[in-house]
């Protein structure tokens, strides 16, 4: 027994100075490593999920720790590590150059703004694989915590190096198959893209897609053999004559392989659950939904091996962790529930 859990009251009030969840343990203590990445740079629509990290940590401090099915599976230790000034540094310094190659619409003299976005998304890919490689290799679990949907491409190289015939399950509003959308390489609406052209992964399965253009429609279909797309309307129409979710899910599990990762867009669910996320569509998930099919991915003997959870946003948060809007928090309440459910 560690001797942080022993004096651990997982009953009580969360302490001022614990960490995720309310939790006191160190990282060598944990099973489970969050990587916090603060970096929203090539967000397109609505900004501001770079503090996604940080309104995550805050909001899961109010989280109860008894899971029904699993009991105090926290006990084995879940951290998150502290985010490097420096990433923070990064993403202001490609935002900026971001911000005039979209607000340039004749897309003129851009070359040097997007070569700098371009050559600062390498650098924090490299960041996020070695890190992800570092933890990997202690054979810790390893979940990332973003920041936009561009944050865990490092990590998913790293996964794929340690679980070559690894799957994606990808809950996303989007498809993410744009190349290099509006001249940034590592967009956020490119990660799948980038995934798919750049490593060998074995098996993409798509769920709650429902806002995509031609291009990806025809990536989609000139790539069936690696990706599984499960479109939002396909659901609910089938939940509409009468299939039940349960069934459902068999579907989109049967796809997948052994060995799962899970790569989570909140905006995969409805935005109801978050209202204030960068580019919400109406449709989506339901949350007890995503909980059921987690379940059901156990249930079919296979393995959960890493996730992420992206483009979580509040709006008016200011950096200090502060909230401006009450009303904003929920997107941060849901999804500190979710990742609990994810570790």
């Amino acid at each position: 027994m560690k001797s942080s859990k022993m004096q651990f009251d997982a009953n009580a009030a969360a302490a001022h100075d614990s960490g995720i969840f309310g939790l006191p343990f160190s990282v060598h203590e944990s099973k489970l490593i969050l990587i916090p990445v603060t970096w929203d740079a090539t967000t397109s629509y609505g900004s501001g999920t770079s503090q996604g990290p940080q309104a995550i940590l805050a909001a899961s401090k109010q989280v109860d720790l008894y899971d029904r099915d699993l009991g105090n599976f926290f006990e084995a230790g879940i951290a998150m590590l502290d985010s490097p000034l420096q990433l923070q540094e990064w993403n202001d310094i490609a935002r900026a150059e971001a911000l005039q190659v979209i607000s340039n619409e004749n897309k003129i003299n851009i070359n040097e703004s997007l070569a700098i976005v371009n050559q600062y998304s390498e650098k924090l890919n490299d960041y996020v694989y070695h890190e992800t490689k570092k933890w990997l290799q202690q054979d810790k679990l390893v979940g990332l915590v973003g920041g936009d949907h561009s944050t865990p491409f490092g990590a998913i190289k790293a996964f794929i190096e340690k679980h070559p015939h690894m799957s994606i399950l990808h809950i996303d509003a989007h498809a993410d198959l744009r190349h290099a959308y509006e001249g940034f390489e590592y967009s956020h609406a490119s990660i799948m893209h980038n995934v798919i052209s750049k490593t060998a992964l074995k098996k993409l399965v798509q769920v709650g897609i429902r806002d995509f253009c031609e291009e990806e429609a025809k990536y989609i279909q000139h790539h069936s053999s690696r990706i599984c797309t499960f479109f939002d309307s396909d659901l609910a129409e089938q939940k509409m004559i009468g299939k039940n979710w349960s069934t459902l899910c068999d579907e989109i599990i049967q796809p997948l392989g052994q060995e799962v990762y899970i790569s989570f867009d909140i905006d995969g669910l409805d935005p109801r659950f978050c209202p204030h996320t960068g580019t919400p569509v109406p449709g989506g998930l339901d949350f007890n939904e995503v909980l059921y099919l987690f379940k059901k991915i156990v249930e079919s003997k296979r393995k959960i091996i890493g996730f992420d959870l992206n483009e979580v946003s509040l709006g008016s948060m200011p950096r200090d962790g502060s909230f401006i809007d009450p009303a904003s928090e929920w997107d941060a309440n849901v999804a500190a529930r979710l990742l609990y459910k994810l570790c």
